[in-house]
């Protein structure tokens, strides 16, 4: 009787989210290193910037504050296609040469061959940073990529000249501006190319911007290039009260009143080339100028929804797979556990047909990349495959007075994966870093405070207030009056450590804050 009864209620649910029993259509736009401060309607964003049409989906939609998607890009799209945490993605793991990577299909599915299952046509277009199996005919009923765990060579070419596989074929040398190419795809792809007009669609349409070399289209450069910029308060060392690891960080060093680049590394596998004596502010104008052609992307492919009317039966999605930090705490990179370096831009608007309710709103609690499956299941009215880490956020698009209760979390383990986390890599072992020499860590926010535990034996935690220090320059785990408060976010990271089964649970290093 039981199971029945959460069958019908399921049903009725479903009914509910789709009129008619229509499933609606995703499109979900994910971009890359994309941090809040390069969209106008986000409140860090500088004045200088110019993103209409993100602005105006925002506007219609929910618009996420603190949005925790992922640490770095492999990762993160790994929890986008399971609904895992890092920790939860089994058999993942980089070989070869970086970026290259592979994964075992029966032992790591992933959630587009569900929906395939239940009547979507499954697209995606794009960067594909996933192992070397694209997935295409398993998971994916349509598919053209840049695919660069498998053509290594080829991995620096964010921008132009990108090895393409077409629909699993044989790749091809595609020339021109890779944002413009992805926009087109995707907007033949909505009008109706390669599928059944009689099915739903879900399309995840990965863009390489504004990553690394941090190029813009030849038509916006120059675009910001009058646009003050702010430097950030604790671009120098010696930034008292963070980790080891931030106190030595020097991107950056003054000359002349302001900070330029310092020779840190050799040429990366992204061409990400240092600069000595390139001011910073000049490294943000031409990131933000990167953002210019997304912007117009995304105004393209709204437009395409609505001339072919699609527009009411469309959920859009747009986020980035994580920030990028430009001289806050000292970074020039992602990967630490810092709004400035993670923090991304996350706007739902359900179907146009049902937006009104929850349109404009700003979602202040923060949320996890791993919600963001859990979502997608619900909106379609089907139920999850197997267990997620994250969970549904439809309540907060629908309903202008619910909140979130429960805490997000992001879990960072360098380039480690599943079951293989289990044993922390020792403090003078390279695996238990990644990007600018940040180590493994877990970080967890709710309420009114972000923790991070930082894992390295004998390293302090951090934990800082939300609301009153938004730069998060003030590090509260080393004053005596928040000891409680630092404990009480100690255990509930704990907690959801073991709710989502991590495997290094038991095995935490004992930081120098724990008395």
């Amino acid at each position: 009787m039981r199971k029945f009864s959460i069958a019908l209620l399921f049903l009725v649910f479903s009914q509910a989210l789709c009129p008619g029993g229509k499933k609606p259509n995703i499109l979900f736009i994910y971009t890359d290193d994309q941090s809040t401060r390069t969209v106008g309607c986000y409140e860090d964003a500088f004045d200088f910037v110019q993103t209409p049409n993100i602005d105006a989906l925002a506007k219609s939609g929910v618009r996420f504050s603190r949005a925790y998607i992922g640490s770095w890009c492999m990762p993160s799209r790994a929890t986008m296609l399971t609904g895992h945490h890092q920790h939860g993605v089994e058999s993942m793991r980089m070989e070869g040469k970086y970026p290259g990577s592979l994964y075992d299909p029966k032992k790591c599915p992933f959630w587009p061959a569900v929906f395939r299952k239940h009547g979507y046509v499954t697209a995606q277009i794009g960067k594909w940073h996933t192992g070397v199996d694209g997935g295409f005919g398993r998971d994916w009923d349509y598919q053209i990529i840049w695919n660069r765990p498998k053509y290594v060579k080829n991995s620096p070419n964010y921008y132009h000249d990108q090895i393409t596989e077409f629909q699993g074929g044989k790749p091809q040398l595609v020339k021109g501006y890779t944002t413009d190419n992805y926009t087109t795809w995707a907007v033949d792809f909505i009008n109706g190319k390669g599928r059944d007009a009689g099915k739903p669609w879900y399309l995840w349409l990965c863009y390489g911007a504004v990553h690394g070399p941090f190029t813009p289209a030849e038509r916006h450069k120059g675009k910001y290039r009058q646009a003050g910029v702010p430097i950030p308060k604790d671009v120098y060392p010696p930034r008292p009260g963070k980790p080891g690891y931030v106190r030595k960080m020097e991107h950056w060093q003054p000359n002349k009143g302001e900070p330029v680049e310092k020779k840190v590394r050799e040429l990366g596998p992204v061409a990400m080339r240092d600069i000595p004596g390139r001011p910073l502010r000049d490294w943000i104008r031409q990131y933000h100028e990167g953002v210019i052609a997304i912007d117009e992307g995304v105004g393209r492919v709204l437009k395409a929804l609505k001339e072919s009317g699609q527009d009411e039966d469309t959920l859009v999605v747009f986020t980035s797979d994580q920030g990028f930090g430009w001289g806050q705490h000292g970074f020039k990179s992602k990967v630490g556990p810092y709004h400035a370096t993670v923090g991304a831009p996350l706007i739902i608007r359900p179907p146009a047909a049902k937006a009104g309710k929850t349109a404009g709103r700003v979602v202040k609690e923060p949320v996890s990349g791993v919600d963001l499956p859990p979502t997608f299941f619900s909106q379609a009215g089907l139920p999850l495959p197997w267990e997620m880490h994250g969970e549904d956020l439809s309540p907060l698009l629908e309903d202008p007075g619910s909140k979130r209760i429960s805490p997000a979390m992001l879990v960072h383990t360098g380039k480690i994966y599943g079951s293989a986390t289990a044993n922390i890599p020792a403090v003078d072992d390279p695996r238990l870093y990644h990007g600018p020499g940040v180590p493994w860590y877990v970080m967890l926010a709710g309420g009114k405070f972000k923790y991070v535990r930082n894992l390295i034996e004998g390293e302090i935690e951090e934990l800082y207030d939300l609301k009153g220090d938004p730069d998060e320059l003030d590090n509260l785990a080393l004053k005596a009056d928040f000891k409680e408060t630092l404990a009480q976010y100690r255990q509930m990271a704990i907690r959801e450590l073991k709710r989502t089964k991590a495997p290094f649970v038991g095995n935490l290093p004992r930081p120098a804050t724990l008395r």
